[in-house]
């Protein structure tokens, strides 16, 4: 599998530097992983949208997925409580 371009939206930008330091390192460490494997073990597709999310600790990273550009699209990037509203 080869490589995808992660392009993090402005919102999702603002929302990883709002998050603890201590998390943050391991957020922006998986965002970075999806450029590898844009569906790692263990990520979800969203029922009733063409998204994906992956969980990191009690953060969850919400991205959309192009394979035919090769590009993971980071939308969302939130505490687990807020993440879907």
């Amino acid at each position: 599998m080869g490589s995808y371009s992660v392009l993090v939206q402005r919102s999702a930008a603002r929302e990883i530097e709002a998050v603890p330091r201590k998390d943050r390192a391991r957020i922006v460490e998986r965002i970075r992983a999806l450029s590898e494997d844009p569906r790692p073990p263990g990520s979800r597709k969203l029922s009733g949208r063409e998204a994906y999310r992956i969980r990191q600790g009690d953060y969850r990273v919400v991205y959309t997925v192009s394979d035919e550009d090769r590009v993971v699209v980071i939308s969302v990037v939130a505490h687990r409580g807020d993440v879907y509203r």
